[in-house]
C-alpha cells in the first residue's frame, strides 16, 4: 500500500543517507523502521518471542533450566 507522511527535512535526508549506505531503498528503510516500532509496543510481540525461544530449546534444556531455577528459589528470600 502507498501513503504519504510528513517528517522534518533533516530526518528525511539522514534516513536518505542510511538507506544509500544500506544500499535499500528509502521505502524499505521506512518499512523496517515502521514494523520495528510497531513490534516495539505491542507487548504480545515479547511473550511471543520468549515462547519462541522456549519452543526451541530441547527437553535437557528444559530439564537444566527448571533446575536452575528451583534452586534460585530455594535460595532466595520470599
Amino acid at each position: 500500500m502507498k501513503t504519504a507522511v510528513s517528517i522534518p527535512d533533516d530526518l528525511f535526508r539522514r534516513a536518505d543517507e542510511l538507506a544509500s549506505r544500506m544500499g535499500k531503498s528509502r521505502s524499505e528503510v521506512y518499512r523496517e523502521a515502521l514494523a520495528d516500532y510497531v513490534a516495539r509496543r505491542d507487548p504480545a510481540a515479547v511473550t511471543r518471542a520468549l515462547d519462541e525461544i522456549a519452543d526451541e530449546l530441547s527437553v535437557e534444556e528444559r530439564a537444566f533450566t527448571a533446575a536452575a531455577a528451583r534452586r534460585t528459589l530455594v535460595q532466595s528470600e520470599w
